[in-house]
């Protein structure tokens, strides 16, 4: 039987963020079903950082994190994590409505959004087909090292202490006045506070634990890695349609990373793509750009998952306070985990929250909004 203050169930980004924010303040163990941390959310991100991505609300996160991933602490990582991308939200005439609202919904924000006309497309595009005369450009959008994120976290949580139990399976969990009783397949654990941090499983997790569910539930988003021609330009900005009908980007040798911008309800689990919904993303694609698919070389799956507000939800639950919500984040838990990670670390151990997390309101993200 091993002790501690905190057990995290989850090693992905959620889990590994919050325990490397933690792990100074109490001891951490992190329980991981995989056998490696990160194979399913985290490791099947389309990696990119946008400041728009996720509405108004997760803005203030992402706008927080941006400079700690640009710049990180050189006791956390000796290089940035973020490398200039910049975002194309185009508009067919279908689609001039939802541009209109987008720029209305974060004119006044720090967000820098430029309107743009055909000619400026094209230069951004190139083979852009007739009918797309309208877009916003959202300059700081980047990729993001997602794999080198994850592994700064782990590496730090370590560094401070704390411990990785992999092939670790939930199996169940009691909680009476000595703490939490935690049964794995890798054995039990006792921890004053349970955290869930499981991502699509979340909702699994809290019944396991007798806590009230949430309502989280997992959506399946499909990305194929396509051979085109003509090469797509190394400079290609990320492309999304402004009505959430396909985005993609450049990949590494003139390849590009698309997606359907699919959310299709799905059951945790280990997703694949789906033959359909890849054929879907070449048919919008070709629709938008003169280019040819020579091949799909490999496609995927990643499961993202929303409470019912689509909101992150961190925080103590209501009628259990002693087990911790870190879940649905969404597609936006990487681009936000550092300002997340130390928002929740906060609440987590009953302080203010300070440096990047400073003046973010946790309001709009608490788990006691669920009754």
């Amino acid at each position: 039987m091993s002790r501690f203050d905190i057990a995290i169930v989850g090693a992905g980004m959620a889990g590994a963020s919050l325990a490397a924010e933690v792990a100074g303040y109490a001891s951490v163990i992190l329980i991981e079903a995989e056998d490696q941390p990160g194979y399913h959310s985290t490791g099947r991100s389309a990696a990119f950082w946008s400041e728009t991505y996720g509405g108004p609300l997760i803005q203030p996160l992402t706008s927080a994190s941006g400079p700690f991933l640009a710049n990180p602490p050189a006791d956390f990582s000796d290089r940035p994590f973020l490398s200039p991308r910049g975002a194309l939200h185009l508009a067919d005439a279908g689609g001039q409505g939802a541009l209109d609202a987008m720029a209305a919904t974060f004119d006044g924000s720090p967000v820098p959004l430029q309107r743009l006309g055909r000619p400026a497309l094209e230069a951004f595009v190139p083979s852009l087909r007739p009918g797309w005369d309208q877009g916003l450009y959202e300059p700081t959008c980047a990729d993001i090292d997602v794999a080198g994120l994850h592994a700064a976290y782990l590496k730090q949580a370590r560094s401070k202490g704390a411990e990785l139990l992999t092939n670790a399976r939930l199996i169940g969990a009691t909680h009476d006045t000595k703490g939490w009783r935690i049964d794995t397949a890798a054995g039990a654990i006792d921890a004053k506070i349970l955290v869930n941090a499981a991502g699509a499983w979340a909702d699994g997790v809290a019944r396991l634990a007798g806590v009230r569910p949430i309502g989280i539930k997992p959506y399946r988003r499909t990305i194929a890695q396509l051979r085109i021609e003509p090469d797509a330009p190394a400079t290609l900005p990320l492309v999304i349609d402004a009505r959430e009908r396909f985005y993609f980007k450049p990949e590494a040798g003139g390849r590009i990373w698309l997606s359907p911008h699919d959310e299709t309800p799905c059951a945790p689990s280990d997703c694949a793509a789906e033959e359909y919904d890849v054929a879907l993303a070449i048919d919008r694609l070709e629709a938008a750009v003169d280019w040819r698919v020579a091949r799909v070389e490999r496609s995927w799956a990643g499961l993202r998952s929303f409470a019912p507000d689509r909101l992150p939800v961190y925080g103590f639950a209501r009628k259990a306070p002693c087990f911790f919500w870190c879940a649905g984040q969404g597609g936006f838990g990487i681009q936000t985990a550092p300002a997340a990670a130390r928002l929740a670390a906060a609440l987590l151990l009953g302080k203010a929250s300070d440096g990047i997390a400073a003046g973010i309101d946790p309001g709009p993200y608490l788990a006691a909004r669920f009754g």
